[in-house]
């Protein structure tokens, strides 16, 4: 049975490795492709915003990450992550040009009337 503890290890050590490395190379991955798409600028409208809260627990530190749903002309909706900052400045059903590459968020450059209303 202590035979089975150093393989059981080497094991779990390989696991969290090739998790790590697959994570890096995903990154670079969808990073590569977004600098290979088009920036686009598309009239759309901000639908939803939400926000995703990791840690925390026992006095550790917490982590938030936001998100924006964006609704364009054709129906088609995208969701990206943007800064807290960005996302405290989005007001939901607000129109505008929403500015991205691939599945990188650009900004989002509201219309000046539904600011007035």
């Amino acid at each position: 049975m202590f035979d089975l503890i150093p393989v059981f290890g080497g094991a779990l050590f390989v696991i969290v490795i090739s998790v790590f490395i697959f994570v890096i190379v995903k990154g670079i991955g969808e990073w590569s492709s977004n600098n290979k798409q088009p920036k686009l600028s598309v009239p759309a409208e901000l639908v939803a915003k939400r926000t995703k809260v990791s840690g925390g627990a026992n006095d550790t530190s917490a982590s938030t990450w936001y998100y924006a749903t964006f609704e364009v002309e054709s129906g088609d909706r995208m969701e990206f992550h943007v800064g807290a900052q960005e996302y405290g400045m989005l007001v939901e059903r607000d129109k505008g040009i929403l500015n991205f590459q691939g599945t990188r968020y650009l900004g989002f450059e509201r219309n000046r009337q539904s600011e007035l209303l």
